[in-house]
């Protein structure tokens, strides 16, 4: 009872709940992602929304890039701070201005998802992740080449 009510993180837990984020967020995200890739690809007239005067063909790359190759970075934990960047900014602009006019139940998703990779940009991958593995790799070529 007393590690429930505790305010300390201890151990592995901000390392598990990074994995945790960054898995539920990357697989979610690609069941958006996947179909607009597809959609990219099939050869069909585009109909995506404009936005800051980008074609409607270029606003789709840019929202396939941020939601199916950032989120598979963000699955494996590869650059993740990078990475959330372009769905931070994805985010902001299906809320902002895509679902500007449209009820809170139809942003709110948006929102959740901008609060998640926000988390993320903070907290870093995590040690499960194949940053904390090129990082220690790093470091340790650092302290052969100081020997």
């Amino acid at each position: 009872m007393k590690k429930l009510l505790s305010v300390e993180a201890g151990g592995n837990a901000l390392h598990l709940a990074a994995l945790f984020v960054r898995i539920a967020a990357a697989a979610l995200m690609l069941s958006h992602g996947l179909p607009k890739l597809s959609y990219l690809f099939s050869g069909s007239p585009i109909q995506f929304p404009e936005v800051f005067g980008m074609r409607s063909d270029v606003s789709l790359m840019l929202t396939v890039f941020a939601e199916v190759i950032c989120s598979v970075f963000i699955l494996f934990g590869l650059g993740t701070r990078l990475a959330v960047i372009p769905l931070i900014i994805t985010m902001l602009v299906a809320v902002l201005l895509i679902h500007s006019a449209d009820p809170f139940a139809k942003q709110e998703p948006g929102i959740q998802y901008l609060i998640l990779y926000v988390i993320l940009f903070i907290t870093g991958s995590g040690k499960y992740s194949v940053d904390y593995l090129l990082q220690r790799k790093q470091q340790a070529g650092i302290v052969w080449i100081n020997r």
